[in-house]
């Protein structure tokens, strides 16, 4: 079952309880959380035992769950020493992840080093993910790698999963970006749709002189959501569709609309 999820990024100056009452309002089942970027809502992973515990009730006695812990972890920086901080971080993300019920925690790959041949890199980023799988096995949380900047293409995220071959690491598709890559929907699902265990949602468009891509309402914008989520029902995909529209603090930006119009437009992509 594909259920809907909104990350903290949509609404980063409300607190938790205001955004849960949104999320709820709206019909969403789960709570992304976007750590490291200082929401109001208050989650990090400096939060004390008894934090964790009474954020973890406030969400359920809302009738939601915290599906994911998103965090800005690379796995593929080139500096060894910086790597290991890396994996120091992620580590800290999956305890909290497991003490708020979250069964994923995002990662990205991040730039890649432009001196050493991909093969070469894989082996580095396998290496450094399966330091940290054991204690992620022990706790219930599966990382996921994410289709995102330097590795929006399927094939290089399956290359990773695939050699480290453990089952604590899959693969989170960002429906956006390897469709920025060129690859059609069809294309990614028969490369990483076995793999992927959640999935993140921002539609855009590329204004003119096609620079940066520009996040638009769900279904306003060029890049085709609806035959990623067909792909996955019907391969009986039971995870979380999480909207990651991204606000900044103290920015003007209507949170509201966005969960209501990513909610109505999710739904009648699904009943299609």
């Amino acid at each position: 079952m594909i259920r809907l999820a909104g990350m903290t990024s949509i609404f980063p100056d409300w607190t938790l309880d205001d955004g849960l009452a949104a999320l709820k309002r709206y019909g969403y089942e789960g709570l992304e959380v976007r750590v490291e970027w200082g929401h109001k809502a208050g989650i990090e992973a400096g939060l004390s035992a008894r934090d964790r515990a009474e954020i973890r009730k406030k969400v359920e006695d809302a009738g939601l769950t915290v599906c994911a812990i998103a965090t800005g972890v690379h796995s593929a920086e080139g500096d060894d020493e910086k790597r290991a901080e890396h994996m120091e971080d992620l580590r800290r993300y999956i305890d909290l992840a497991a003490d708020l019920g979250a069964g994923y925690v995002r990662t990205f790959g991040g730039q890649r080093p432009r001196d050493r041949e991909l093969k070469y890199i894989v082996d580095y980023v396998v290496e450094s993910y399966l330091s940290v799988l054991g204690q992620a096995a022990g706790r219930g949380v599966t990382v996921l790698m994410e289709t995102h900047d330097d590795w929006s293409h399927s094939s290089e995220v399956r290359a990773v999963v695939e050699q480290a071959n453990h089952a604590n690491l899959r693969v989170l598709w960002d429906i956006m970006h390897p469709q920025r890559m060129m690859e059609k929907p069809e294309e990614t699902f028969a490369t990483i749709g076995h793999l992927t265990k959640h999935v993140h949602a921002h539609d855009g468009i590329y204004p003119k002189g096609g620079k940066h891509t520009e996040v638009v309402a769900l279904g306003k914008g060029v890049f085709d959501h609806a035959t990623p989520l067909r792909l996955l029902k019907q391969a009986g995909f039971d995870g979380y569709f999480s909207v990651e529209v991204i606000h900044n603090s103290g920015s003007e930006h209507d949170a509201d609309g966005v969960l209501r119009q990513y909610a109505e437009a999710f739904r009648s992509m699904v009943k299609g």
